[in-house]
């Protein structure tokens, strides 16, 4: 039930074994350069974000909760009930605890969507990510973007309210082609967050709170 809502944090963006295509980028002028360049800067800039979210996806499943993070490598999600999930980028994994059946997963952190977002260095003109779309309005800037070996397996659309430029929402696509929209809400930028947030601890092995 749970798999849909938590897909724009764990969807890997890793070859599965099916046969990649070449993503096309999108062919961007010398304005959209700019604003590509804008856009990654303040993607290096931000520390910190700390805020509620409300996520939906195209199957109409609806969460909300918190969201911290603390650049570089570190994420953290807690799905507010009935959703019992709390997800854990510690800096190399993305860790997936399902606390009803005690379930933990670990993810290799550079194969999801979230490791492009934490990246000790955030870059969207290199050979890792390919743009593949680019739109931008009097108050709105969206880039998409996909892994350039595994383009089959989903894109990460970034919005930005402009003037100032500030992350405000991100839509994935996973690969079977369910979208989920996720909104900040309240965001606050470049303050304190607690690095405990991101240790994830165990209760199978520790007997405590994650």
């Amino acid at each position: 039930m749970f798999a849909v809502v938590t897909a724009a944090f764990v969807a890997t963006l890793s070859p599965t074994g099916a046969a990649a295509t070449t993503p096309v980028a999108i062919d961007l002028g010398k304005a959209e350069r700019a604003d590509l360049a804008r856009v990654e800067s303040y993607l290096n800039g931000v520390k910190s974000i700390r805020a509620r979210f409300m996520q939906i996806s195209s199957t109409g499943e609806f969460a909300e909760g918190d969201f911290y993070l603390l650049r570089p490598g570190k994420m953290r999600i807690e799905y507010r009930p009935p959703v019992p999930v709390l997800i854990v980028a510690d800096g190399t994994w993305l860790i997936y605890y399902e606390r009803e059946l005690g379930q933990v997963s670990y993810i290799p952190l550079g194969s999801t969507p979230a490791g492009i977002l934490v990246a000790d260095k955030i870059s969207l003109r290199d050979d890792a990510v390919t743009v593949t779309g680019f739109e931008r309005d009097s108050d709105t800037v969206r880039v998409t973007l996909v892994r350039t070996e595994s383009p089959e397996e989903g894109s990460l659309t970034l919005v930005f309210s402009d003037k100032p430029l500030a992350l405000r929402k991100w839509t994935v696509v996973d690969a079977q082609g369910v979208v989920t929209n996720v909104s900040l809400i309240d965001a606050s930028y470049d303050v304190p967050v607690d690095p405990d947030l991101f240790r994830f601890k165990n209760p199978k092995i520790f007997n405590e709170r994650p």
